[in-house]
């Protein structure tokens, strides 16, 4: 998934530019990125801190050792990285060549939301559809993954201690 996109680029000949694979941050994008975090995890934090035990809530925030910690953290940068490359950086430019970028934004959320359900079954992973459409609206203004990989990131680190998952 990570290194699929930019193969793509290589052998089609075509920029990575084009298909938002060059990494940067403009200054509204920067301010994109905070906006969309303030505006999905403050709220987040709290629904989350309240969410029912029968729900997986109850525990939250999540007490974990320190390895499990740095276990769960590394896992969730990497992941951002990775699956940004390929669904906002590969798939979605892909999508958005062939019909409207929003249609395309919604429909690499979906398929971003059902993959999550490969490892763990369970109508909260599904839930992921909502940060994907941040995720490619993020991209679609940005120009780039970077500011989709750094949102993805900091909700993999917030999960890490406020996700209502057992």
């Amino acid at each position: 998934m990570l290194y699929f996109p930019y193969l793509w680029c290589r052998f089609r000949g075509e920029s990575e530019l084009d298909w938002g694979l060059k990494w940067f941050l403009t200054r509204e994008s920067k301010r994109d990125v905070i906006f969309a975090l303030i505006i999905t995890l403050v709220p987040l934090t709290f629904v989350s801190m309240n969410f029912p035990v029968e729900w997986g809530g109850g525990n939250i925030p999540h007490k974990l050792s320190f390895w499990v910690a740095i276990d769960n953290l590394g896992g969730g940068i990497a992941a951002a990285f990775i699956e940004e490359t390929f669904y906002r950086g590969w798939l979605q430019s892909f999508l958005a060549r062939k019909m409207n970028v929003y249609i395309a934004i919604v429909i690499t959320a979906l398929i971003f939301a059902l993959s999550h359900l490969i490892l763990i079954t369970g109508w909260l992973r599904v839930a992921t559809f909502f940060p994907g459409l941040v995720m490619g609206w993020l991209r679609f203004r940005g120009g780039s993954i970077l500011p989709s990989i750094i949102y993805h990131a900091v909700c993999n680190v917030w999960a890490v201690w406020f996700a209502p998952i057992p």
